[in-house]
This record gives structure tokens, C-alpha cells and sequence, in this order.
């Protein structure tokens, strides 16, 4: 069955008139996936706030308790002291000069960048280059540290980072179309919860607009966002 043939399936499987659970959303997204790949499943919440409000740009980090599926690739850019606890955690490269010289090339084949505070004025110069692919390292999601260690293995143990985009929006891979049902809806749980308290106590009106769960190239299924307002 071609792909095409195969989204139409799986489109006719989802009542875009209907509110899913977050219980059924989980199960229909294994059942609709178009992909012979082990799909990512990602979850989008459009939220009621102003992201040109400083109070409002909502971003923060969240331990998925099931991981992402994925392994991520991790950069620990520090000073030679610490390069020998990152490479211990497990970090897939280590190191600082060479590395900024890589990135300002155009290298970004990584998913995480952690770095000591010491090293954050070298780093600074690369964020036309980091910024754009939310790789900058941050202290507000624990990838400015001194304890390189601890975090390569929060990343790596399914820590991620969310963002408000321009409109409004939250995008996130919470796992992957092999995951049950149960572990898909617990790591969109966990990551709700991170949201909601996030909420900035500026923000008027209704917080979770809309909450849509898909996997890679499957229509979307709309979640009802009560059953996370507990």
C-alpha cells in the first residue's frame, strides 16, 4: 500500500468532529501511523498567552518518565577540568575551541549543547548559528551548569526543553509510535502538568487552548484538554 493510500486510511480512522481522551488519542495515534519507521509522536498545546510578553515567552524543561525513544546527541562545550566527568555521562563529543570553529562552519549534527558558565562568553558569538535551532545553551533549562555530568544525564535519561513559538504555540516529541499506549499517554500527561505550571499568573482567559497529538506525516487527533486541567 503506498503511502498516499495509506494516509487516507488513516485519516478516515480520525473523526476530526470529535474530542479525543488523552487514553484513546494514545492508542488511535498507533493505529493511524503512515510510516514504516519507528514514527516520532509529537504533541502540539496552543496556549492563551502573549508570547511578546516576557512574562509570557513560557519555556522551561520536563523528564519524560519513559524517555523520548531517542537518543539524543549531546555536546559539552567546557574547559579540559571537566571534560573528563561529561565524557564519563556519556556525551558524544567534548571539548570547546575546536567545536566553536565547527559550529561557526555550520556544524549542528547534535541535539543538545551543555556548557560550563565559564566557557559562555566564547559561546556567545554563535548564536545567529545556535539560536535559530534552539540550541543555545540556557540556564533556564539546566544546560548552563558546572555539574556536566548530572545534566548529560538528565538529557539523556528523556529531559527535554519546551518554547513558546511566535503563535502561541508548543511543540514537542514526547515518544515514539513503538511506545504502549499507557507510556504515550503518561509522558503527554507529565508534559502537560510542566505547562500548566508554567502558567504565568498574567496570563487571562483559558491556558490550554487546544492540545493535537500525531506522529510523523499521520493526521492529527484533537485531545480534550479537560482531563488535564486536574
Amino acid at each position: 500500500m503506498s503511502l498516499t493510500k495509506k494516509r487516507k486510511v488513516a485519516e478516515a480512522k480520525v473523526d476530526n468532529n470529535k474530542v479525543y481522551s488523552l487514553k484513546d488519542a494514545s492508542t488511535l495515534v498507533k493505529e493511524i501511523n503512515c510510516t514504516k519507521f519507528d514514527s516520532s509522536v509529537d504533541v502540539h498545546v496552543r496556549l492563551g498567552v502573549d508570547p511578546k510578553k516576557a512574562d509570557q515567552a513560557i519555556r522551561g524543561t520536563v523528564t519524560l518518565p519513559h524517555g523520548t525513544g531517542k537518543t539524543k546527541r549531546v555536546l559539552v562545550l567546557c574547559t579540559p577540568d571537566k571534560e573528563a566527568d561529561a565524557k564519563a555521562a556519556g556525551a558524544d563529543h567534548v571539548g570547546l575551541d575546536e567545536f566553536i570553529t565547527k559550529i561557526e562552519g555550520g556544524w549542528t549534527d547534535i541535539d543538545v549543547i551543555i556548557a560550563t558558565p565559564a566557557v559562555m562568553p566564547k559561546i556567545g558569538k554563535l548564536g545567529k548559528v545556535l539560536g535559530p535551532r534552539n540550541l543555545m545553551p540556557n540556564p533556564k533549562t539546566g544546560t548552563v551548569t558546572n555539574d556536566v555530568a548530572a545534566a548529560v544525564n538528565e538529557v539523556k535519561g528523556g529531559k527535554i526543553a519546551f518554547k513558546v513559538d511566535k503563535a502561541g504555540i508548543v511543540h514537542a516529541s514526547i515518544g515514539r509510535v513503538s511506545f504502549a499506549p499507557e507510556k504515550i499517554a503518561e509522558n503527554t500527561q507529565e508534559f502537560l502538568n510542566a505547562l500548566v505550571k508554567a502558567k504565568p499568573s498574567t496570563a487571562k482567559g483559558t491556558y490550554l487552548k487546544s492540545v493535537y497529538m500525531a506522529s510523523t506525516m499521520s493526521p492529527a487527533i484533537n485531545v480534550d484538554t479537560k482531563s488535564f486541567m486536574n
